[in-house]
């Protein structure tokens, strides 16, 4: 009896990425490397299961319900992690010796039992920026560096990166009246007014025990905010340093859910297409003691890779990207000249040319022309049996039309020239 066909679909919330998909999500992560790397970020990676006790209390009692949780096969209470941020504190929690101030980067998946929509998935990829051991606000605007040249060198038209301070909220909550137990859920409902309508998250303000004179003085008060010290501090650095500062702006009403952060937060969006934050980040300067281990500072912002390849893909930003890496296929004339397109094949990829050789020996060359053209292979070398007399190859160029009947020797320039 075979497998229930609908069982041979991804669970719901979870995507298969075929060849041409993983082109523009690895070119992505090629280019968001190459600006951590420029600002010192070193690479990091940890395990996809932690205990539950350092996943819990950490992230709000809302973030918590979307954990994956589950006892291992030793029957341990563990769980997939939720962000990297948690995994980067237990590091730096049981890593005594690390230099500081840490700068690391790290590309992993996480996974979050949500309501699934466009840009909304259950296993995402976090391209997450960090920096243990610094509470100087050059710590803060290096961030914010980094999340404008990555979105800059991603070729994102537009997007404002907006930035506010959970000592700007904390103070805004002190002034509206309300009592300090109250802070923190009430930011968390204040985090979604990008959204709900204001009318929603009045509702849901009540339904957690404020009264009408304190929801509305929220709103009055954080018209009127305005940043911190700190923050003045870390703004002024990042106007010393060459950025759009268009794209950067203060927003009071910025919360940011989680409830680890202490400082600045920061939060990036896109006016097209409609598809949530695709960066968020801030200062958690309490969560490695919070661990257990060290009272160390810290800062930094999560890049939502997905999110991010979406709006390439939904814009058309990257239209002359290849669709392969495949550069040649060389093709086989006919079985008895075998040896000789496999020959030419290894030569080439010994010159460093990703080059793919027709694996039927069977099957006519309009065919083989064919699967070239499918797959977005721009290169096709011929070897027949002219060529092999005159020790040359019939190179075509698929996507002007042109070929030439050439020397070897000369087929690798003319592939690396274009």
């Amino acid at each position: 009896m075979g497998i229930d066909k609908s069982k041979l679909q991804p669970l719901k919330g979870f995507r298969d990425f075929l060849p041409e998909k993983m082109i523009i999500r690895n070119e992505a992560i090629r280019r968001l490397k190459s600006v951590f790397h420029k600002y010192g970020f070193e690479e990091l990676q940890t395990p996809s299961v932690e205990y539950q006790e350092v996943l819990l209390g950490k992230y709000g009692e809302e973030a918590e319900k979307l954990i994956y949780l589950f006892k291992d096969p030793g029957g341990r209470d563990v769980g997939l992690r939720y962000d990297l941020t948690v995994p980067l504190a237990r590091v730096a929690a049981s890593n005594l010796n690390l230099t500081l101030p840490f700068k690391r980067f790290q590309i992993q998946p996480v996974w979050r039992a949500e309501n699934t929509q466009k840009g909304r998935y259950r296993e995402v990829y976090q391209c997450d920026v960090d920096t243990i051991g610094s509470s100087s606000p050059i710590s803060d605007a290096e961030i914010l560096a980094v999340v404008h040249d990555t979105l800059k060198i991603l070729e994102f038209p537009e997007f404002t990166i907006r930035v506010n301070s959970r000592g700007v909220l904390f103070s805004s909550m002190e002034k509206a009246g309300l009592a300090k137990d109250k802070w923190l859920t009430t930011i968390q409902t204040i985090d979604k007014l990008d959204k709900k309508e204001k009318s929603e998250v009045e509702k849901e303000l009540s339904e957690k025990g404020l009264d009408n004179e304190q929801i509305s003085n929220i709103f009055i008060v954080l018209e009127d905010a305005e940043p911190d010290d700190y923050l003045k501090k870390v703004f002024e650095i990042v106007q010393s340093m060459k950025l759009d500062q268009d794209h950067i702006i203060f927003d009071p009403r910025l919360a940011r859910g989680l409830d680890y952060y202490t400082g600045p937060i920061f939060e990036t969006v896109v006016t097209e297409p409609k598809i949530g934050s695709i960066t968020g980040g801030g200062r958690y300067d309490k969560l490695m003691k919070s661990l257990g281990g060290p009272d160390l500072p810290a800062v930094g912002t999560t890049i939502g890779l997905d999110r991010a390849v979406d709006v390439i893909e939904d814009l058309g930003l990257w239209k002359n990207i290849p669709s392969t890496n495949s550069q040649v296929l060389v093709t086989i004339f006919s079985p008895e000249l075998e040896n000789n397109s496999l020959s030419v094949t290894e030569k080439l990829r010994e010159k460093g040319i990703n080059t793919e050789v027709y694996l039927n020996t069977n099957v006519r060359l309009d065919k083989q022309l064919k699967y070239a053209d499918k797959k977005g292979i721009k290169w096709l070398i011929v070897i027949g049996p002219e060529e092999v007399e005159k020790n040359t190859v019939i190179l075509k160029n698929l996507e002007t039309g042109h070929q030439e009947d050439i020397k070897l020797d000369d087929v690798v320039p003319k592939i690396n020239n274009g």
